[in-house]
């Protein structure tokens, strides 16, 4: 009789803290005023990022907007096209920051 040794491999994932200026993302404010202003609650707006393919629930959109959350390219891209506003007003309190310094 033969014995296979099974190796069982555990992978950690190492986790760092991503912040800007201590900021988790950089549209959280952006993202509830243009949220609020198109008529959109945080649950229809994730039902419409899903329609575009982007993993997102309503609690997801909730850490957003209190900063609690990282957004990736695609994400960002996929919001402005619900919220039908260009990137530039998206990242408005970026540009706002860079230019006081």
């Amino acid at each position: 009789m033969v014995l296979s040794s099974k190796i069982h491999c555990i992978h950690v994932m190492i986790m760092r803290k991503i912040q800007f200026d201590g900021n988790t993302n950089i549209i959280s404010r952006q993202l509830k005023h243009h949220r609020t202003k198109a008529g959109l609650s945080q649950r229809e707006l994730a039902a419409r990022l899903q329609v575009l393919g982007v993993n997102m629930d309503q609690q997801m959109v909730s850490k957003i907007e209190r900063n609690m959350r990282i957004v990736t390219d695609y994400e960002l891209a996929c919001i402005c096209q619900v919220l039908q506003v260009e990137l530039s007003e998206m990242l408005y309190d970026f540009y706002l920051a860079q230019d006081s310094q």
